[in-house]
């Protein structure tokens, strides 16, 4: 039987492939086609599909209960994934509070700092200082918190204008300073956002620790975070890592934030803490925020109907036992410095590589057409594009990540493999990746 599709898709006049189902690190597609999952869809599928562990936890959580409304009841999955995100949090960030997408999560953050300083008796500081090159997520105040040029162009008159920073963009520094000659100065312009603003209304930054779909795993100097605390606290600023990408070992680290050994007031997370199986995000707090609304106002109401389902908690819960139990974290660690080196090796045969970046199994690869005199492609000339289209032609799916300079130059690709691939699975990864640059080289140079 034939099903008419009404369904909206991104692109409406493109017929997409059909999904069938997906194994490990693979998924087919209705015509029996064979696709590498080398981005987990979108960053997401952090355990590959069809695990049977954690097919069995959605399985005996199902027969229990779905759906438990959140000012009715708490659960027993809620409490136990609260507690193991305790456990592989950072310092004395200890609570947590659930939605379902990382828009959400990254609002809530936002909410949740106003909301500390409300509680504090601060009621002027309302303004969150984020930055140009970034994605926050596609909801309104998500939006008007990221600097991604092509993703608020059609809605900016409606969004609110929080970027104010440059990104730490060392290959092809904004500042046109040369590191470490240029003290970190990507990291000080904050101290001249919050002058400029007045540090009385600024609430919070914002920041991912490695730039995901804008800046395909641009990360900062190992010293940007720490100025970014020491600013952040100079001037009564809560500091908000994104970790919707970043968190639960993507980049061989619990929390991308701990690369750079500081730790924020919140965390907003998502993606990984489910690995797709269930929509499923949040934020983390810290005790003195958390202590400080508890003993304040005592209220806490933002967030969304199903949040915190009993479902999708223990799902997340069997995901964050499943990565530990199996020491997915260095595991992470591990096979990204394999396929950095392998990627890099690319690089000296490629000459439209410009740069290999990112932390763990979060990797970018830069395209220019230039090396030498970093010369960026035109957006027209279409090179990410076409490096995407001839992956997924020859079975390899990767992400976008285009226009890191100034929302429109910059060509890169983003890759994000299941924690649990293979060596022989990168290995093919790798190796379709070498054709398809080197046919994107004769097609484009």
């Amino acid at each position: 039987m034939t099903v008419k599709d009404f369904t909206i898709h991104p692109n409406l006049n493109r017929e997409m492939p059909v999904i069938d189902y997906g194994k490990g690190s693979y998924l087919y597609d209705k015509s029996g086609k064979k696709y590498l999952d080398g981005c987990g869809g979108a960053m997401t599928a952090a355990l590959g599909h069809a695990v049977p562990e954690i097919i069995e936890a959605m399985k005996e959580q199902a027969e229990k209960i779905c759906f438990a409304y959140r000012f009715q009841f708490t659960s027993e999955p809620a409490r136990k994934l609260s507690e193991a995100i305790s456990q592989m949090a950072p310092g004395s960030l200890n609570w947590s509070f659930y939605s379902n997408s990382g828009s959400e999560a990254t609002e809530l953050a936002i909410k949740m700092a106003r909301k500390y300083w409300l509680d504090t008796g601060v009621e002027s500081k309302y303004w969150v200082i984020s930055r140009w090159s970034s994605y926050h997520g596609i909801t309104m105040g998500a939006l008007s918190l990221s600097g991604n040029i092509r993703r608020r162009m059609r809605f900016e008159p409606m969004l609110h204008k929080f970027p104010q920073l440059q990104p730490p963009y060392c290959y092809n520094c904004l500042f046109e300073k040369t590191y470490p000659e240029c003290g970190v100065y990507c990291a000080r312009q904050l101290e001249h956002a919050i002058q400029q603003i007045g540090p009385q209304y600024v609430a919070a930054f914002i920041s991912e620790p490695f730039i995901g779909a804008s800046g395909a795993a641009i990360g900062g100097p190992p010293e940007y975070y720490k100025i970014i605390r020491e600013i952040c606290d100079k001037y009564d600023v809560l500091m908000i890592s994104d970790e919707v990408i970043t968190g639960f070992g993507r980049t061989g680290k619990n929390f991308g934030i701990e690369h750079y050994g500081v730790e924020p007031d919140i965390i907003a997370f998502g993606k990984g803490v489910s690995a797709g199986y269930v929509p499923l995000s949040g934020i983390t707090v810290s005790d003195r925020v958390y202590n400080t609304i508890k003993n304040g106002s005592g209220t806490w109401a933002p967030g969304h109907t199903l949040g915190a389902n009993p479902l999708a908690t223990a799902v997340g819960y069997r995901v964050v036992k499943y990565i530990m139990d199996n020491n997915l974290v260095e595991a992470s660690r591990e096979k990204g410095e394999y396929l950095k080196e392998e990627f890099l090796k690319l690089q000296a045969k490629h000459p439209i590589i410009g740069e290999v970046r990112g932390k763990g199994l979060m990797l970018g690869i830069e395209f220019v057409k230039d090396r030498d005199n970093k010369v960026f492609f035109e957006a027209k000339e279409g090179a990410t594009e076409t490096v995407i289209r001839k992956s997924t032609e020859n079975g390899l799916i990767i992400y976008p990540a285009k226009g890191a300079f100034n929302g429109d130059k910059g060509d890169s690709v983003l890759i994000t493999p299941p924690l649990t691939i293979s060596r022989e699975e990168m290995d093919e990864m790798v190796s379709i990746l070498d054709h398809v640059i080197g046919e994107t080289e004769k097609e484009l140079l």
